[in-house]
């Protein structure tokens, strides 16, 4: 099962970073459709930059895993939230819905649930 956990750490990280550095344009766009600052917007950006880097490290010191992953967790919840507030279509939930299912894994695989 770690093995696992780490490959979603790396799939989930990866993911972020290429949204929040790469496509940051687009993060523009869907902040301001959610009516959210920027102050806002740049604080979750950092928050979900930090917590992939956490979770890579993770992998080689495993404690930063869980508290990572639950918060990442947490940051999705309310990006599918803000997805239906603006009543996007269902494609636009699926990859925060992805990667939320990803930071579940993980934590319950950190927590050994499963």
């Amino acid at each position: 099962m770690i093995e696992l956990s780490y490959l979603l750490q790396i799939i989930l990280a990866l993911s972020v970073v290429y949204v929040w550095v790469f496509r940051f344009d687009n993060i523009i766009i869907e902040f301001k459709l959610y009516q959210l600052s920027d102050l806002t917007r740049n604080l979750v950006g950092a928050a979900k930059i930090v917590l992939s880097t956490l979770l890579v490290v993770g992998i080689w010191f495993p404690p930063l895993v869980l508290m990572s992953s639950i918060s990442m967790a947490i940051l999705m919840v309310f990006a599918q939230l803000a997805h239906f507030k603006v009543k996007n279509p269902w494609v636009k939930h699926v990859p925060s819905f992805v990667l939320l299912v990803f930071a579940v894994l993980i934590a319950s695989i950190a927590a050994e649930i499963i």
